[in-house]
């Protein structure tokens, strides 16, 4: 059953039926999936999620979808923890990871999203996907494609990070690297997709795709006992996933999940590509567009889709927003691996980074809970760590070689003398 009325104008309010629409005839405005909530009321409880698989689909209500999943039944649910290491190291009491890193078939978060697009597409009869993409989309795009039987066109910048190519290519999609920025490629795939008929998840579907992303928050409310953290700080590309993280905690509020829906939103983006942090900071109407220059290839959008509803809903929620430089990534990646064992892509530094300056700025109260958005996994971003974690030591086969370099690493460990 579809709990789904149709698609709403987030700026006029028109209404339109359930089809491939993403921008309202009307005013231009984007569209976005409007609900049935009194229905959803009957039938998705708390009793009821606890007899569901761990999956995103246990929040199949508030998914826009009419039949059932076709992929993603290995996605979501993903770790949530306390992280006592790191909190201590930031002097805050009560510091909290979602991991969206691992779990997920393609290791970042953009199986959530994916997971609904296809099966949408699925539903309106597509048989090509298609996406443009800074790495971790293409990945989900060509893995969850292939598991459902589509046929997939990736288009990717030229630049991208090897890790990220191999982990398209593996699939066996058709990877077209595009000589220019994101937001070229964007612009292009928008033509393309004007002309053939193929579902772009990211641009004619984009309504129900985004939907995907409020798992993320579903899961951050509900593996802290259902109840809404103080803090969250998000990493901001595009800028959809902060808009759904904000969306799913009205939601829970307005079905009765969760008492306060009052968490406090944080935009977190590197130096070299803030459209979104410079608009909240400046307190400006408009997004204005950059050329992005940052190793944190997965934000560099520099004109963000949701850049404008990204801003609005930190700004509304009280929330705020910082930026990184690529050195303050580096060291918060470092500082993540040391401390709670995560390897996190350039993204999950920006998140560390920018909430690290929100706390010691006193932004972020210190004896507040305060939740990190981690979306991807670091094994398929190592370029910005060569040649700044040292090398392996070398020693000969024998224990007399392991010994007397063991001597000289316990001797450098040795604290100086005042």
């Amino acid at each position: 059953m579809s709990y789904v009325l149709g698609l709403k104008c987030r700026e006029c309010g028109r209404l339109y039926p359930k089809d491939v629409i993403f921008v309202c005839e009307y005013c231009f405005g984007s569209v976005e999936v409007d609900y049935d909530y009194d229905a959803i009321r009957k039938t998705f409880t708390k009793a009821a999620l606890a007899t569901r698989p761990k999956s995103l689909w246990r929040y199949r209500e508030l998914l826009p979808i009419d039949g059932e999943p076709r992929v993603g039944h290995a996605s979501g649910f993903t770790p949530f923890f306390k992280a006592e290491a790191l909190g201590k190291v930031l002097g805050v009491r009560e510091l909290y990871i979602k991991d969206d890193s691992v779990s997920h078939p393609t290791l970042s978060f953009k199986d959530r999203v994916v997971s609904v697009a296809l099966t949408k597409a699925m539903e309106f009869g597509f048989d090509t996907v298609a996406c443009a993409s800074t790495g971790n989309l293409a990945n989900s795009v060509s893995a969850l494609g292939a598991r459902a039987g589509l046929r997939r066109f990736i288009f990717i910048p030229a630049d991208l990070e090897a890790g990220k190519v191999v982990s398209s290519l593996i699939y066996k999609p058709t990877v077209v690297a595009v000589e220019g920025t994101y937001d070229e490629v964007n612009r292009l795939c928008a033509e393309i997709g004007a002309k053939y008929n193929w579902a772009f998840v990211n641009i004619n579907i984009r309504p129900y795709y985004a939907e995907g992303s409020k798992t993320y928050g579903y899961e951050i409310a509900e593996q802290l006992g259902w109840r809404a953290p103080q803090h969250i700080v998000i990493p901001a590309a595009g800028g959809s996933l902060i808009t759904k993280i904000a969306k799913s905690l009205k939601e829970l509020k307005m079905l009765g999940f969760i008492s306060d829906a009052g968490t406090r939103l944080y935009a977190a983006q590197a130096t070299g590509c803030a459209p979104i942090v410079t608009t909240i900071k400046e307190r400006a109407d408009i997004v204005r567009p950059v050329k992005p220059n940052t190793i944190a290839k997965s934000l560099a959008i520099g004109n963000p889709a949701d850049g404008y509803y990204a801003t609005k809903a930190v700004l509304e929620s009280g929330g705020a927003a910082e930026s990184a430089s690529d050195d303050e990534i580096v060291e918060a990646m470092q500082l993540l691996a040391q401390t709670e064992g995560i390897f996190t892509e350039t993204a999950g530094g920006v998140t560390v980074a920018a909430a690290r300056k929100l706390i010691e700025q006193g932004v972020i109260p210190r004896d507040e809970s305060i939740v990190l958005a981690i979306t991807g996994n670091g094994l398929k971003t190592q370029e910005p760590l060569m040649n700044r974690l040292g090398a392996p030591t070398r020693i000969k086969p024998t224990l007399s070689s392991f010994e007397q370099q063991l001597q000289e690493t316990l001797a450098a460990c040795q604290p100086r003398s005042a």
